[in-house]
C-alpha cells in the first residue's frame, strides 16, 4: 500500500484506526528516496524519525497532522540536526536550538525526515547554486525545479512527504511550487516567526507551507503561525483557523487582474491558462477586472538593491571565528575574513554579497538603498489602494513554465527574472499563493493569487474553488 499517496484525512483515519502506524509512513518516505534520484535532501534524520516514529506508537492521535513526515528546508534551524543553508561555510554546523516553526512542529507530532537541497543562503531561483549540487525536477529531471526552495518542492512533488517547509524572498516558495505543479504560500510578513531561519534579506524573508493540496497548505499554515517574542517582527495580530473558509461560496468576490501581470512578457499559454479562469470566476459570479499598479516594472531593480543590501549585512556575521568553516592559512585577522569566505562562500553568493556591500558603502546608500525604500513604500500604497476596492489579485505565478537545468548560468541577471511576478509581494509584505492551474506541454503553469494582510484564508477559499471546479487536461 502506498500510504503517503492517500489524502491526509484518510491518513489521519488510518492511524486512529491503528490500520497503520507512524512507522509505516516514515519506512515509505526514506524508501521512496532511496529510489529516486533527485538529490532533494542534503541530511537525513533516518535514526531519529524513526525512534520518534516508534515513539508515537504509544500516544493517541491528537491532530490531523499526527506522525506525518515533513521535510525542512536547510535554511531553517534544527536542534542537534545539521544546517548548512547549502554552503560549504556551514557543511558542519549542528545548531543547538530549534527555530520557532520546528518546535511547533514537533508540538504537532509531525515527524522531520531531513533538511532538503536549496539555492545556497536561498540565493537563486533554479536549485543550482547548491554547494551540495543541484536538484532536479520531478517532473522532468533534465528540467530546474525552481529555488530557492527546489528541494522542498521536489521532494512533495515525487511524493517522499505531503508536506515541507520554504522560505520566500522574492518568490523561492511561489516559484518552485508552479514549477513543480504544487500549492506554496507565502504568508503576511510577520504572520511566522522567523527565528531560527537563516537571514538572506530580513525586511523579505518569509516561511512557508509547500503542499500537494490547498487544504493540506492550510492545515500546515494553521500549526506555523502566530506571535514569538523571539521576533521583533513577528505580528500579534489574532490567529484564525485558515481552513475556515474553504468551500465556502465564492460568489460576489471582488477580483483584479494586474494588467502588467497579462503583458506581452508573460507567455501566451500561460496568460490563456489565467484568462481560463478568469472565465470560470465570472461564471461564478465574481467581478474580475483589469486593473493599474503603479511600480510594478522596478519590481527586479528594487529586490537586487534592497535584497543584495540586506544580504552583504546579514553574511558579515561568517567570518570563521564564531561557528562554520574555519580555515587554517591565515597570519592576520584579514586573511582570516578573506580566506574564509574565498573558500566558504560560492559564486552566486559572492556577487551578492559584492554588489550589497557597495550599494550600502557611504553616498551609494542614499543614491540606492533609501531611494529604493522610497519606491518600495510607494509600491506598497499602490497595492493597499487595489486591496481597498478589491477581495484578491490573481495573475500568473511565473512568466513560463520550468526549463532546462543550465539555460541560465550564463549570465547571473537572468534568473532575477524568474521572480518578475513574485518579487512585488515580498516588496509589499502581502500574502500569496500558487496553484497549479494547466500545462503546456505537459509541464505545470502556476497562478498567483495575492490577498490583503492577515487575509490567507480568503486567498484558500479562492484556491480551494479553483483547485475542485477547473477541468484541466494535460
Amino acid at each position: 500500500m502506498r500510504y503517503l499517496d492517500l489524502d491526509i484525512k484518510t491518513i489521519n483515519e488510518k492511524l486512529k484506526n491503528k490500520e497503520i502506524k507512524p512507522i509505516d509512513l516514515v519506512n515509505e518516505a526514506f524508501d521512496r528516496i532511496e529510489k529516486t534520484n533527485l538529490n532533494c535532501f542534503i541530511t537525513l534524520n533516518k535514526e531519529q524519525a524513526l525512534k520518534k516514529a516508534k515513539e508515537l506508537e504509544e500516544k493517541e492521535v491528537d491532530n490531523i497532522l499526527f506522525g506525518l513526515p515533513i521535510a525542512i528546508k536547510d535554511n531553517i534551524v534544527t536542534k542537534d540536526l545539521r544546517t548548512t543553508a547549502a554552503s560549504h561555510i556551514l557543511e558542519d554546523f549542528i545548531p543547538i536550538y530549534d527555530a520557532t516553526v520546528i518546535t511547533k512542529i514537533k508540538e504537532k507530532n509531525m515527524i522531520i525526515i531531513g533538511k532538503t537541497n536549496m539555492d545556497e543562503f536561498a540565493m537563486g531561483s533554479t536549485g543550482e547554486t547548491s554547494y551540495f549540487g543541484n536538484t532536479l525536477n520531478p517532473i522532468d529531471n533534465t528540467l530546474v525545479p525552481g529555488g530557492s526552495s527546489s528541494g522542498s518542492a521536489a521532494c512533495v512533488a515525487a511524493g517522499i512527504t505531503p508536506f515541507s517547509l520554504g522560505t520566500d524572498t522574492g518568490g523561492s516558495i511561489r516559484q518552485p511550487s508552479s514549477f513543480c505543479g504544487l500549492v506554496g504560500l507565502k504568508p503576511t510578513y510577520g504572520r511566522v516567526s522567523r527565528y531560527g531561519v537563516i537571514a538572506f534579506a530580513s525586511s523579505l524573508d518569509q516561511v512557508g507551507p509547500i503542499t500537494r493540496t490547498v487544504y493540506e497548505n492550510a492545515l500546515l499554515l494553521n500549526v506555523i503561525i502566530g506571535k514569538d517574542k523571539n521576533d521583533l517582527t513577528s505580528s500579534n495580530k489574532e490567529v484564525k483557523d485558515y481552513t475556515s473558509l474553504i468551500g465556502k461560496d465564492i460568489t460576489n468576490l471582488k477580483i483584479a487582474v494586474p494588467n502588467y501581470y497579462m503583458s506581452e512578457v508573460i507567455d501566451k499559454t500561460v496568460r490563456e491558462k489565467i484568462i481560463n479562469i478568469i472565465n470560470l470566476l465570472k461564471e461564478k459570479g465574481c467581478q474580475v477586472d483589469y486593473v493599474d499598479i503603479d511600480y510594478l516594472e522596478y519590481a527586479i531593480p528594487l529586490y537586487q538593491v534592497i535584497a543584495l543590501g540586506e544580504a552583504s549585512s546579514n553574511l558579515a556575521r561568517y567570518d570563521g571565528i564564531r561557528y562554520g568553516l574555519k580555515v587554517d592559512d591565515f597570519k592576520n585577522v584579514d586573511e582570516l575574513y578573506k580566506n574564509t569566505r574565498t573558500i566558504g562562500f560560492g559564486n552566486e553568493v559572492k556577487r551578492r554579497i559584492m554588489i550589497g556591500s557597495y550599494i550600502l558603502s557611504g553616498e551609494n546608500a542614499n543614491v540606492y538603498y533609501y531611494k529604493a525604500l522610497k519606491l518600495r513604500k510607494e509600491m506598497t500604497y499602490s497595492f493597499k489602494k487595489v486591496l481597498s476596492k478589491y477581495d484578491l489579485i490573481i495573475g500568473p505565478t511565473n512568466t513560463d513554465v520550468a526549463y532546462k537545468l543550465g539555460t541560465k548560468k550564463d549570465d547571473a541577471l537572468k534568473s532575477f527574472y524568474d521572480d518578475l511576478l513574485t518579487i512585488p509581494v515580498n516588496m509589499a509584505g502581502l500574502p500569496a499563493l500558487s496553484l497549479p492551474v494547466g500545462y503546456k506541454n505537459n509541464l505545470p503553469v502556476g497562478m498567483h493569487i495575492i490577498g490583503n494582510y492577515f487575509e490567507e484564508d480568503k486567498i484558500y477559499q479562492l484556491a480551494s474553488y479553483i483547485e475542485n471546479n477547473l477541468k484541466e487536461e494535460k
